[in-house]
């Protein structure tokens, strides 16, 4: 059904503890902080309203909560690159030693050693961001290039079947290209574009495999995500009883960034951790194979651009001049 042990990777898990106890700090500390500033803007706003009527006020609160709440999502949308450098990439790097039979440091160690092993890999928090953006955008072209082919097909319907199997693919494209990233520091290369660029080609021939698997992992991933934002409606009513404004919303809006967090910190790591795995077995032995690497270049002007920055910052290594960029 998958090409994944869900065993071995709830003992990657137990091994990477510190990184789970690291996330949860940051998320839960972002996902405090929504609640804190949404409830603090719907108080705000509840208290202005105070010199209106009762649907004024009511409208005032619901206002302030949103006003607050896009102001703390835009914060951390600004430290979306260092969530992705010490954070996530961190996790997948001790995950791809563990995977390879390496041993990683314990406890705050931990978390150093990863820091060191992306460092050495990608530079700065701008560089591995600027990759993660190409990687994304070529997984992506690779999911269309599937659906286009399958297009050719003379099944009636089946435009319609893959608009809504790409909609749902695309979902997965966080597993995938932190598995890419995987790859990038699996090869110890000290071109991580392009070990990016190699590691897209290798997932491109294994495309099919790659994307099942992903695909029922989205669906583990969101079903557990669901269960914990119903599990959480309770709570999430009792402490919205407190705050001023709309009880129902503050619910579902509290409810569901606890849900986000939880998604976050413990699930999506074990949804990479079954990739990784999965991209290690359906690649093994291989090498990126030209056609492939050919088609991708037609298909997606990001797979160029990747490209070019490998060739860049090779020049620039036979130069003498840093390494990445």
């Amino acid at each position: 059904m998958w090409d994944f042990s869900i065993s071995k990777a709830f003992r990657i898990m137990l091994r990477t503890a510190p990184f789970l106890v690291f996330r949860v700090v940051v998320y839960f500390g972002m996902a405090a902080a929504l609640v804190i500033v949404t409830g603090t803007g719907a108080g705000v706003g509840y208290g202005f309203g105070a010199f209106g009527d009762e649907d004024f006020q009511a409208s005032s609160a619901f206002w302030g909560g949103a006003a607050g709440l896009a102001l703390t999502a835009g914060v951390i949308f600004f430290l979306r690159d260092y969530t992705l450098y010490m954070v996530k990439a961190g996790h997948i790097a001790v995950m791809v030693e563990l995977l390879d039979g390496r041993s990683v440091p314990g406890g705050r160690g931990q978390i150093a050693h990863a820091r060191e092993v992306v460092k050495a890999r990608f530079g700065q928090a701008s560089a591995l961001f600027a990759l993660d953006v190409l990687v994304k955008g070529v997984i992506n072209a690779v999911t269309g290039l599937l659906g286009g082919l399958m297009s050719f097909l003379p099944i009636p319907g089946l435009d319609r079947l893959m608009g809504g199997l790409q909609a749902y693919l695309r979902l997965a494209v966080g597993l995938i290209d932190g598995v890419i990233l995987g790859h990038a520091i699996r090869t110890r290369s000290e071109n991580a574009w392009e070990a990016a660029h190699d590691g897209l080609v290798l997932y491109a021939q294994n495309a099919r495999p790659m994307l099942a698997n992903a695909a029922w992992l989205a669906l583990m991933t969101w079903v557990l995500a669901t269960l914990v934002f119903l599990a959480v409606l309770g709570p999430a009513a009792a402490l919205a009883g407190v705050m001023p404004g709309d009880d129902m919303a503050g619910t579902f809006v509290l409810a569901l960034i606890f849900a986000w967090a939880v998604k976050a910190a413990l699930i999506e790591p074990f949804a990479v951790a079954c990739m990784l795995q999965v991209f290690l077995r359906v690649t093994e032995g291989q090498e990126p194979m030209p056609e492939w690497k050919g088609r991708l270049t037609r298909a997606s002007d990001k797979f160029r651009k990747l490209g070019e920055r490998a060739l860049s910052v090779a020049h620039s290594a036979g130069s003498g001049v840093g390494m990445q960029t």
